[in-house]
């Protein structure tokens, strides 16, 4: 039997209104939501999602990626099945697409996940590969109990969440990196059936109202969130809102899902785009998916100086002291 969700209400036409994330589906039912694991079931909401594992690997905190959090540290990544967005380009289709009633999944107590990463030797717990939102009451639980046990936890998310629901989901997480799939509403709508302005609100909220690390990835597709212009115009929406200090990924597009017979995107195409961004004021701007060593790199804003050494999503060598530049005693953000 699934848990009983939360963030949902009863309309007075007998409709359940869902209000944990921007889509606020009404169901009735038998009926699911766009994420594939809510589902109205005797008048009440359940949460399919709810521990119901379908993968686990203890990654580098790197590979989330993380480069301003706990450099070198390893974090063990849960998943589930689903997701709130409806990406053409989706890298994940065959978890995401998907419930939790077609895919094999281990159902997993909050508990025995923090044993795990405890057993593990994991600094963070990792909630990724689908989106987490959507299995939001275990990740709150979850999240406390690894707080409670010393361990971190982070969100790799599309930002697609409700403001109303979002200081509980958050409460506890230590570090979310957010994709900003690009900065055109015409994108959103076309490409992930959503909406761009929703993921803002959200990253404001993050910035002014948490104490959450940031960290920002967009993924590159040519000939679709590509041209300088809006790459000029998402870096310095960061800038003035988020801060010059939180770091930006950039990563290649691979032919997935729907767009399977798109071109993988260049090297050069991410290059160019980190480029426009620290041309922009953006002190930390990385490249993925790609094999550049330059752009794996963590510079000292204030000399310039090499402070974090990578090989692609391994480290090298972490060379600040107490979180500041050992040549010229800058701080450099992050956790560390």
């Amino acid at each position: 039997m699934y848990p009983t969700a939360r963030w949902w209400e009863q309309r007075s036409d007998g409709r359940i209104h869902c209000r944990l994330c921007p889509r606020e589906c009404l169901l009735r039912e038998g009926q699911r939501g766009f994420c594939y694991v809510r589902r109205v079931e005797e008048g009440r909401l359940l949460t399919e999602g709810y521990g119901s594992a379908t993968g686990f690997a203890v990654d580098p905190i790197e590979k989330k990626p993380f480069y301003h959090l706990l450099p070198g540290g390893k974090a063990l990544s849960f998943g589930t099945a689903g997701c709130n967005l409806g990406c053409k380009f989706c890298q994940n289709w065959t978890t995401t697409k998907s419930s939790a009633t077609q895919r094999r999944h281990q159902r997993l107590a909050p508990d025995h996940l923090v044993r795990l990463a405890e057993n593990s030797g994991a600094a963070a717990l990792s909630y990724t590969y689908n989106e987490p939102t959507i299995f939001a009451e275990y990740v709150t639980e979850a999240a406390a109990a690894a707080r409670a046990a010393g361990i971190l936890n982070l969100m790799v998310t599309n930002g697609y969440i409700s403001l109303d629901a979002a200081p509980e989901v958050y409460r506890d997480i230590d570090g979310a990196n957010v994709d900003l799939k690009s900065f055109s509403e015409d994108f959103y709508r076309r490409l992930t059936l959503s909406q761009l302005q929703p993921v803002l609100d959200f990253l404001l909220w993050l910035r002014e109202q948490t104490d959450v690390w940031i960290e920002i990835t967009t993924l590159l597709i040519e000939g679709y969130n590509d041209e300088p212009a809006e790459i000029r115009q998402l870096s310095r929406w960061v800038r003035d809102h988020l801060g010059p200090h939180t770091p930006l990924h950039f990563t290649a597009f691979h032919p997935d899902y729907r767009m399977a017979d798109h071109r993988r995107t260049s090297t050069a195409t991410v290059l160019t785009a980190r480029e426009i961004a620290r041309g922009e004021g953006m002190y930390h701007v990385y490249a993925g998916n790609v094999i550049h060593d330059e752009s794996q790199q963590t510079y000292c804003p204030g000399c310039g100086a090499v402070v974090i050494e990578r090989d692609y999503m391994s480290l090298r060598s972490n060379r600040l002291r107490n979180g500041r530049c050992p040549e010229c005693d800058t701080e450099i953000a992050g956790v560390f």
